[in-house]
């Protein structure tokens, strides 16, 4: 640091709020300091950082104990949302798994008490995930990705689950159809309610009478999707438009279709919700709500980091999604009139 100081004309002191972000530094200064640190190839020692600042710079990813949950492409593309910008803020990521043993021991609470991170983000937990409310009342810097809880006064950054779902029904009701049915995933997470809640009210406000029989769970898979889809249609033959509340359900209930002799979308619409890479490829290809993950975990990190440096206002954005069309929906036909 003294090296760096000395070729940039600056003080120790200097060096070290430039590599901690201290706002007191003018722009101009930080490129000067910067500069000389990558043509020096220092790298500063984050652990020394760590014990002589407030701050560890260290951001922990709290995850259910879900199997292949780091191969799946919904938590894919909100870890890589979050890691990036993190390592453009200056921060590490660890992530940690909430199994049972962890959560007795009270690890998730250590980590912040023990200083090993400044912040943490919570993904894929609901209403069955008690922990939760350890955070709400501790009152430590934790943000919660892509769910929500109306009754904790906890952070969170969701896409808008409402207006897609909303959407969906917008087209699937001026495509004709009137027997529609939904995959749902598990009641206790919010964002699933949402979807559930404006699901309920178009096809009530369209005066189509609906019930639970109409209502099938997925369990979040493309097995729970077929196992879905023959539940409904064992209940209502006349089903003309199905709609999933995440595509992995989605492609499950269109490949049971298909098994079933069914025509998509022939004889019955298929509707998903996330539009993960592979659901433009697929036969046919699905139309789905375009949730922006990838963004939704970088804003998040964000607003973590700021929550950090003492940001007081609470943290709750929606980010906008949208309907993609494409080959899995049609009018309907004259059997479902």
């Amino acid at each position: 640091m003294r090296e760096v100081a000395q070729q940039a004309s600056v003080s120790v002191a200097t060096v070290s709020m430039v590599l901690n972000d201290n706002p007191r530094i003018s722009k101009a200064t930080q490129i000067k300091v910067r500069r000389i640190i990558d043509k020096l190839g220092y790298r500063p020692n984050r652990l020394a950082q760590s014990l002589s600042s407030q701050y560890t710079r260290v951001l922990a990813v709290l995850l259910p104990p879900l199997r292949h949950a780091f191969s799946d492409p919904y938590f894919g593309e909100l870890l890589s949302g979050i890691c990036d910008r993190a390592d453009r803020l200056g921060h590490k990521v660890m992530l940690e798994s909430a199994k049972p043993d962890f959560l007795r021991e009270r690890k998730h609470m250590e980590l912040f008490e023990r200083r090993f991170v400044d912040g943490m983000f919570c993904l894929g937990v609901n209403d069955r995930h008690h922990f939760i409310k350890d955070f709400a009342a501790a009152g430590f810097p934790m943000v919660c990705v892509n769910n929500y809880f109306p009754d904790l006064k906890l952070d969170y950054v969701v896409a808008d689950y409402r207006s897609g779902a909303e959407q969906v029904m917008n087209v699937l009701l001026q495509l004709g159809h009137k027997k529609i049915a939904l995959i749902a995933g598990a009641s206790e997470t919010q964002t699933i309610r949402d979807i559930m809640g404006v699901y309920s009210a178009r096809m009530g406000d369209a005066g189509f009478e609906t019930d639970e029989s109409w209502i099938a769970d997925g369990r979040f898979t493309e097995e729970g999707g077929a196992a879905a889809a023959d539940e409904i249609l064992e209940r209502h033959p006349e089903t003309t438009a199905i709609f999933a509340c995440n595509d992995k359900m989605a492609l499950g209930a269109m490949h049971r279709l298909v098994e079933l002799g069914k025509n998509v979308p022939g004889d019955v619409s298929v509707v998903g919700f996330d539009d993960i890479q592979q659901m433009a490829f697929v036969n046919p290809s699905l139309t789905t709500v375009h949730l922006p993950l990838y963004e939704v975990g970088a804003r998040a990190c964000e607003l973590l980091v700021q929550r950090v440096r003492g940001k007081a206002q609470k943290v709750a954005e929606r980010m906008p999604a949208h309907l993609v069309l494409r080959d899995s929906t049609s009018i309907v036909s004259g059997r479902g009139q």
